[in-house]
């Protein structure tokens, strides 16, 4: 059974940066610029194809993710005295993935051309708006490193 998604999110080119480890592996980029698309793609193959239903996509995108690095209940979960961490999603909308469009430092994207139905519409973070549709409207550098509690075993 799944408990969590993520990903190995490394933004970096493939014109310049790749070529890094070509005579030293221990250079070589690890991981691909996953981190814009790879919600919504849970999403997709996920709940759109009927794997998964609501609540499970968001148990595995944000409450199980919180309570396993021990963020949970401050983050993962709606409820008086959590941060307000919001995502209002548009289970409707389409787009195709492409590094043409994205907002990651890198010139490549692994998913480039899937279609994906289901995107964010707005981002709240901690009870405000940093996003609306494709656009950044909050403050640079307001966000907050959230440090993640020692192991310890959960119940998910």
């Amino acid at each position: 059974e799944l408990h969590a998604f993520g990903s190995d999110h490394c933004s970096f080119n493939n014109c310049g940066q790749k070529e890094m480890g070509k005579n030293d592996f221990s250079k070589i980029p690890n991981g691909a610029p996953t981190i814009e698309d790879r919600v919504a793609i849970l999403f997709e193959h996920g709940v759109n194809k009927g794997v998964i239903g609501l609540n499970q996509f968001v148990a595995l995108a944000s409450t199980n993710p919180a309570k396993l690095f021990g963020l949970f209940p401050r983050k993962g979960t709606i409820a008086v005295g959590s941060d307000a961490d919001l995502v209002v999603w548009d289970p409707h909308a389409e787009r195709t993935i492409s590094a043409k469009t994205h907002h990651m430092k890198a010139d490549n994207n692994i998913f480039e051309g899937m279609t994906v139905r289901g995107r964010p519409r707005y981002v709240l973070s901690r009870g405000r708006t940093v996003a609306e549709g494709e656009r950044f409207v909050g403050a640079e550098g307001a966000g907050v490193h959230q440090k993640s509690a020692p192991f310890r075993p959960v119940q998910l």
